[in-house]
């Protein structure tokens, strides 16, 4: 009787899985940059603050992914989290406003004033970004699976 071949997945060595994930995750920024930008300067009041600060988190849970590509998803979503609450909390500083004086872009990246309400968006956003990664990764298992075997 013929062996069965191991699914794709288990002939993956963790190095590619790595790799995959982080050329997944360098593919992301630029369109999560873009759809940042855009609730920012397109953007007005209430539902643009909180969909900018729910963007950002997605951002730096990409760029956790990038960083950390074998790392669990959960890991990188914590990650992620605590990341965007320190950068809140420092805006109770006045260091984030002071940097962007100097160089205003850098407001797009450190904010300026705390507002508690991000607080929740980061949360949102951390959330969306993780059960979006793992939805992906079960379709691509769904379709390892189901590919025609040689």
């Amino acid at each position: 009787m013929p062996e069965t071949p191991a699914p794709v997945a288990a002939r993956c060595s963790p190095a590619t899985r790595a790799r995959t994930r982080r050329l997944a995750a360098a593919g992301c920024v630029l369109p999560v940059v873009a759809l940042g930008l855009g609730a920012r300067f397109l953007g007005a009041g209430l539902p643009a603050d909180i969909a900018g600060g729910a963007i950002y988190a997605v951002l730096i849970y990409v760029l956790a992914t990038f960083l950390r590509p074998g790392a669990a998803r959960t890991g990188n979503a914590l990650a992620a989290l605590v990341f965007c609450v320190l950068i809140e909390l420092l805006q109770l500083t006045d260091l984030p406003a002071s940097l962007g004086q100097v160089f205003p872009p850098v407001r797009l990246v450190l904010g300026s004033t705390f507002v508690p309400l991000d607080l929740l968006a980061y949360l949102v956003g951390t959330v969306l970004a993780l059960g979006a990664d793992a939805g992906f990764a079960r379709l691509a298992r769904a379709r390892r699976g189901s590919a025609p075997r040689p």
